[in-house]
């Protein structure tokens, strides 16, 4: 296990995170969607080529699954993440294919610390994934929670900070 080197005081609105590209073998998504989401355009081109997509495609859970590990491998592993409240909203924005190459853009949001517990504070992201052509294919919004480098702050000092949008 390493040492932490990205704290909460380490995260500021505007500050972006960037990861890729990577691949997205055929053979994954296939075997993603075959164990959890079992549906025509996610697993036999011709079948899927007759619904509104046109072809197979990455199913959006499968695609989650990716954005965590591009989250990992960008910052968190080098973080002193407490791990997430909860995901505030995910869209799927255009079908994302078989071997397709993508990229992960995080920007910080909005930093707030802890009321309750001062060893730690909330960094809100938006995380953007996009194809090889540049264009924005999901977007997730998230906060997660961050270990201070120094918890002796009272709990509501250095507050919140967010970026204008």
């Amino acid at each position: 296990m390493s040492v932490s080197k990205l704290f909460w005081e380490d995260f500021h609105p505007g500050r972006v995170f960037e990861h890729g590209p990577r691949r997205l073998p055929r053979e994954e998504m296939i075997a993603f969607a075959a164990e959890f989401d079992p549906q025509p355009m996610h697993l036999d081109e011709a079948a899927a080529r007759a619904t509104m997509l046109g072809g197979l495609c990455a199913s959006g859970w499968y695609l989650c699954g990716i954005v965590m590990r591009m989250i990992v491998d960008a910052f968190a592993h080098d973080a002193a993440s407490m791990g997430s409240p909860g995901v505030d909203e995910v869209k799927w924005l255009i079908p994302v294919r078989p071997d397709d190459q993508v990229r992960l853009r995080a920007t910080v949001i909005e930093t707030r610390a802890s009321r309750s517990r001062p060893d730690m504070g909330f960094v809100r992201f938006d995380f953007e994934l996009f194809n090889a052509e540049g264009v924005r294919a999901m977007t997730l919004s998230s906060s997660m929670m961050m270990a201070r480098r120094d918890a002796r702050y009272p709990a509501g000092g250095e507050s919140e900070t967010k970026v204008a949008r």
